[in-house]
């Protein structure tokens, strides 16, 4: 699917952007938001040379803006030889065309410029196939704009058979066709995605899925964790296919930890729909990572936005542990100060320099904790190849030996419980009354 705003192969696209301050929104919201469409739009490739900002109380229906504002910014336009205008907003197909119009130059909306970013990063066939079908989603109903040649089709009978249907009408339906054949291949994606999923499970390790704001940080840190080797840039939308790795914590526990495409405010609830193959791996965890960017001014809304896609998808109530990224620059040290106090489960870290990575591992070991069974274990001194596993895929919290045996008290998965089964020790009644400190003291003395 060709990208909406079309950088490559040809020179820098030209843009102005529009902005509207309704009376429901704050002069600084308004500005945060402009500041990151200009960033979208340098994301996809694209020269900011102006932009417009206008004081409303409602949406004009039929411009968005009003008529004097879109020509004294198409005046504008023509003087900085605009290519394209990109509104902050989402735009009614009809507003679309009369902007168009006005201006005299293409017209794109955030969702548009959403979309043209991910056309360009996606690299996999699950991703293209997600994006083409929110792009046509989103150009269904705005065919009249991306089609001039509408004249009628005659029939194949002539005069007889009347005109034909409209070539809107055909490219309608044609789009309709494709759209359902594209959400027949992604079903075909999910269910691959879950038999790979069962296999992972096989293991029954823990999954662990990374969440956050667009350029918080999140593959940063699934390299810093992992190693993974994702692509991680200062700019928004840098990965768009989600990578799975696994993180082996100091407990000796095993975690599969999955990164996620970020999320963003006015994060149409198209795109969300179209990439439910991919928000799937968030769904199924066991656990999120929210990954904030503590040096924004503005981290608080992000989180709420973040939070607001997660409710949409059906993981709001997931159990989540905050982490407060880039603490090695001095306003992320006073943001995650700031904002730490407010979550039960919280740790500030860097991903690029790795401050706080040990701290992230322990609470990720404490929190995935109640999946493994604590068990006590005799093992003969003679099977040294068991002792050797149970301290490699088990942590070991006390151990002794007497000479022919070993005795410990260990955490263990449970995908393995059937190894050490026969050197279980049998729990008694009278010896599950008394306090496991008490007892381990008293052999100690002996």
């Amino acid at each position: 699917m060709k990208a909406l705003l079309d950088t490559a192969g040809r020179k820098t696209d030209r843009v102005f952007l529009v902005g509207v301050e309704l009376k429901s929104r704050s002069a600084w919201d308004v500005r945060d938001s402009m500041d990151e469409l200009s960033e979208l739009a340098r994301t996809a490739g694209a020269e900011v040379v102006g932009e417009g900002l206008q004081k409303l109380e409602t949406p004009n229906p039929a411009t968005y803006i009003g008529g004097g504002k879109a020509a004294e910014f198409s005046s504008h336009c023509r003087e900085l030889g605009v290519d394209t205008v990109i509104f902050d907003d989402e735009l009614s197909p009809a507003q679309a065309r009369n902007l168009e119009e006005a201006f005299g130059t293409k017209v794109l909306d955030r969702t548009g410029l959403i979309l043209d970013i991910f056309a360009q990063r996606a690299r996999t066939r699950e991703g293209k196939l997600q994006v083409e079908l929110a792009q046509l989603g989103y150009i269904l109903p705005r065919l009249t704009r991306f089609w001039t040649h509408l004249s009628r089709q005659r029939g194949s009978t002539g005069s007889i058979g009347g005109e034909g249907e409209s070539q809107l009408e055909s490219d309608r339906r044609k789009t309709k066709e494709r759209m359902e054949k594209l959400s027949e291949e992604l079903l075909e994606v999910r269910k691959q995605r879950a038999t790979q999923r069962a296999g992972r499970q096989r293991h029954q390790w823990p999954m662990a899925s990374i969440v956050g704001y667009t350029n918080a940080g999140k593959s940063t840190l699934l390299n810093a964790l992992t190693g993974a080797g994702v692509l991680a840039e200062d700019k928004l939308f840098a990965t768009l296919d989600p990578t799975t790795r696994r993180l082996r914590l100091p407990t000796n526990q095993n975690v599969l930890l999955s990164d996620t495409v970020g999320f963003i405010r006015k994060l149409p609830h198209g795109l969300v729909e179209s990439f439910k193959a991919t928000l799937e791996e968030v769904v199924e965890a066991e656990l999120l990572l929210h990954v904030v960017d503590a040096s924004h001014p503005h981290a608080e809304e992000q989180i709420r936005a973040v939070n607001a896609v997660l409710e949409e998808i059906g993981a709001g109530e997931k159990p989540t542990l905050m982490v407060f990224n880039k603490v090695d620059q001095e306003a992320g040290r006073a943001g995650a100060a700031r904002l730490m106090p407010q979550f039960a489960q919280a740790v500030a870290v860097s991903g690029r320099s790795g401050v706080g990575l040990d701290e992230l591992m322990s609470e990720l070991g404490v929190m995935l904790r109640p999946v493994r069974a604590t068990v006590e274990l005799e093992i003969p001194l003679e099977a040294a190849s068991l002792t050797a596993r149970l301290h490699a895929i088990g942590q070991v919290l006390e151990s002794r030996y007497d000479g022919k045996k070993g005795w410990f008290r260990a955490q263990i998965p449970p995908y393995v419980a059937h190894e050490f089964a026969a050197y279980v020790i049998p729990e008694k009644p009278d010896r599950a009354s008394r306090k496991p400190v008490k007892r381990r003291a008293s052999s100690v003395k002996k």
